[in-house]
């Protein structure tokens, strides 16, 4: 009977076993499914779709200007702003008559003509300052000399085609090497090293190397559907591609994930600390930022990515399993019941 019940546990423990390991493999499935499902959504839902313009009852006018949207990602009547020090256009069909701009003149998209057997430009656009001064330029020229008027396109010019992306390279490696003196004399809180309690600073690091990411990926891949969305800039994650989605989606989790991180770290530590770890989250998002982006141009930062990803899940897993309680007085987290060491209270 002994010999018969060891035998039927050990037939339990083996079916058990199987059916866990069953459960791993269909997750696994799962999860590979969900993964292949995401990229050939990536692949294919990466650029705008153009609209039909064979319907009848569209004016010749709108087919027009929305034929150039998509073809151009500009239109008739766009907005635009001088950002070079100075731009000239030719007054034509007057010969040798040119008008000036000068940074910061705006003008209106007038007029678009293409001119295939043209050696220096196939497009050409008539841009209108006021009613006097109206001219013609280059496509080429007008996308190096001129920048959109909206907000969030202004905000993209600035901080991807000027130098102030080297100054915050050159402030965060400064203010880094401060910190991680500071660090090693006083032992002030770093993200990762010395964190709070809290997953949410690594979160915001790995939302910024995901933004990144994508950002460079629609660079390499797609540079026409960011092109599109810089004359076009919205902030809602609709009604775009999906990987534009996916990098507005990404965008607004950074914004959320910021205001979880303010309040438990000015929860947890006094204010100059508080200020002091901000620091060092903002020179580790930055660095997040340009590492990615530089690593995504040749390919690796991919892999960079999913590790940094399995570096999170695990400390998000270790988070879980060591804090299982909460203090019934303060709400800290616990590791086990008893005597709480933020406000003494006596948990059972």
């Amino acid at each position: 009977m002994q010999n018969q019940e060891i035998r039927h546990s050990r037939k339990a423990e083996s079916g058990a076993q199987r059916h866990r390991t069953g459960g791993s493999l269909s997750l696994r499935r799962c999860a590979f499914a969900c993964v292949f499902l995401f990229v050939c959504l990536g692949f294919f839902s990466c650029r705008y779709a153009c609209p039909r313009l064979d319907e009848e009852t569209m004016s010749a006018a709108t087919r027009d200007s929305l034929s150039c949207l998509y073809a151009r990602h500009y239109t008739l009547n766009t907005n635009l702003e001088v950002v070079a020090d100075s731009v000239v256009i030719a007054c034509l069909p007057v010969k040798d008559c040119y008008d000036t701009l000068r940074r910061g003149d705006r003008v209106v998209v007038a007029e678009v003509a293409l001119h295939p057997a043209d050696s220096v430009d196939s497009v050409w656009v008539k841009l209108a300052h006021t009613q006097e001064v109206q001219g013609w330029i280059g496509e080429g020229e007008m996308k190096r000399a001129f920048v959109p008027t909206d907000s969030i396109s202004q905000f993209i010019y600035l901080f991807s085609n000027t130098h102030a992306s080297y100054f915050v390279i050159v402030f965060a490696l400064f203010t880094g090497v401060w910190l991680l003196r500071l660090f090693r004399r006083k032992q002030l809180k770093m993200v990762y090293f010395d964190d709070i309690d809290s997953v949410y600073p690594l979160l915001l690091c790995l939302l910024m190397a995901f933004c990144a990411t994508v950002y460079e990926s629609m660079q390499v891949f797609v540079p026409e559907t960011w092109e599109h969305f810089y004359f076009n800039p919205t902030l809602s994650p609709l009604r775009v591609p999906l990987v534009l989605s996916v990098f507005l989606t990404g965008i607004w989790l950074f914004i959320v994930v910021l205001l979880a991180v303010l309040d438990d770290l000015f929860r947890q530590l006094p204010a100059a600390v508080a200020l002091f770890y901000l620091l060092g989250l903002a020179v580790c998002c930055i660095f997040c930022y340009f590492f990615f982006i530089l690593t995504t141009q040749v390919g690796v930062g991919y892999l960079f990515l999913a590790a940094f990803a399995w570096v999170f899940l695990r400390k998000m897993r270790a988070a879980l399993t060591d804090y299982r309680y909460c203090c019934g007085h303060c709400g800290q987290k616990l590791k086990a019941k008893g005597r709480c060491p933020s406000c003494g209270a006596i948990n059972e």
